[in-house]
């Protein structure tokens, strides 16, 4: 069979995306953009295999830039200082999270039988990129097995997330953030002309990032880039509802091919596995939550995507959508983030090595 071209492949999986964003739009599921086009893209590549989906990683670029921007617009100097008031809750609720990880993949070993490096790679919360990465690096690793735990988790958060935030334990309404979100939209012409000096200043600190492999270059230095110029004294202007929802849409569509269950050699065990060990960590981290919000006062809102244990990018989109404090939860999520890419990689290659004498 003649597979098609990749032109037709790219506009098929934008088709798939745009009826999965537009699906959850009209049931009025949380961050339609984002979950419609990963779980339409992610069943669709599962139903017909003839025709598989094919996303370009420059969109997905693309949309992390975006969020990464978005993100920086919120690190003033007021916010900065609040939060670093916070840097001991960081660092020990960080630690607590990464340690409870660690203890699963302990249980999990036991259960399934696989080597501990190969599940506690794949189960370091929010480290898909770099945990991928070092596992190409270590002798003995099932990168599928580590792949797959990374990716399940971060779908299981992805969904799970939003729904904990608008089911009654948080009380937040939807219809109320629709309303709030309509009425802080910004509006095109507000963008010109300073948006072409952060697009090319985020664009260009990205790619050069990439280049010497700073860790998640495409929304760390977008972030970094765009909080630098605003604290400049220059006018960063707010982005329209309809380029947020844009980056979701280029998001979700990638990690909707992300997941490929088929490569495991034992499906069940390890879907299995993934799913409770997903909604144990999601679990402890509604608990490391509840702390936060007794430790500083925070909305629930804020303080249960701040420990999520999902994405920076994801997890800042969410915050937009439910009006969270997105200064503090992209704070948070920073921090695990850098720790986890500058720290855990060096300590697990400590401990692989004592493994292994």
């Amino acid at each position: 069979m003649i597979e098609p071209k990749p032109w037709i492949r790219w506009l098929y999986t934008l088709t798939l995306a745009l009826i999965g964003g537009l699906l959850f739009k009209v049931i009025h599921l949380p961050i339609p953009w984002l979950l419609g086009p990963m779980i339409v893209i992610f069943i669709s590549s599962k139903l017909f295999p003839s025709l598989p989906p094919l996303w370009p990683n420059a969109a997905r670029n693309a949309g992390m830039i975006i969020v990464g921007y978005s993100i920086g617009l919120s690190l003033t100097i007021a916010t900065l200082q609040q939060i670093g008031g916070q840097l001991p809750s960081m660092i020990g609720l960080t630690a607590l999270l990464i340690l409870f990880a660690v203890f699963t993949a302990y249980i999990i070993t036991k259960i399934s039988g696989i080597s501990f490096p190969t599940v506690l790679l794949g189960s370091i919360p929010g480290g898909l990129t770099q945990m991928v990465i070092l596992a190409e690096e270590v002798k003995g690793i099932d990168i599928t097995v580590v792949t797959f735990l990374q990716v399940s988790r971060l779908m299981m958060i992805i969904i799970g997330v939003p729904l904990l935030i608008f089911s009654p334990i948080f009380g937040v309404d939807m219809d109320s953030v629709t309303e709030a979100l309509a009425h802080s939209t910004a509006s095109w012409s507000g963008l010109f002309p300073n948006i072409f000096l952060f697009a090319i200043a985020c664009t260009g600190m990205a790619i050069l990032g990439k280049k010497v492999r700073f860790p998640t270059a495409f929304i760390l230095l977008p972030m970094i880039t765009t909080a630098v110029i605003q604290l400049a004294g220059i006018h960063a202007p707010a982005l329209p509802s309809a380029i947020l929802d844009a980056a979701q849409l280029l998001i979700g569509s990638a990690i909707g091919l992300m997941l490929q269950p088929e490569r495991l050699t034992n499906k069940l065990q390890m879907i299995a596995l993934a799913l409770g060990s997903g909604a144990v960590l999601l679990l402890f981290a509604c608990m490391l939550a509840f702390i936060l919000l007794k430790w500083h006062h925070v909305s629930p809102a804020t303080a249960m995507l701040s420990m999520s244990p999902g994405g920076m990018d994801q997890m800042s989109i969410i915050a937009h959508e439910v009006n969270a404090d997105i200064a503090t939860v992209s704070c948070y999520q920073l921090f695990r983030t850098l720790f986890i890419f500058l720290a855990v990689p060096p300590l697990l290659k400590l401990i692989f090595r004592r493994i292994a004498r």
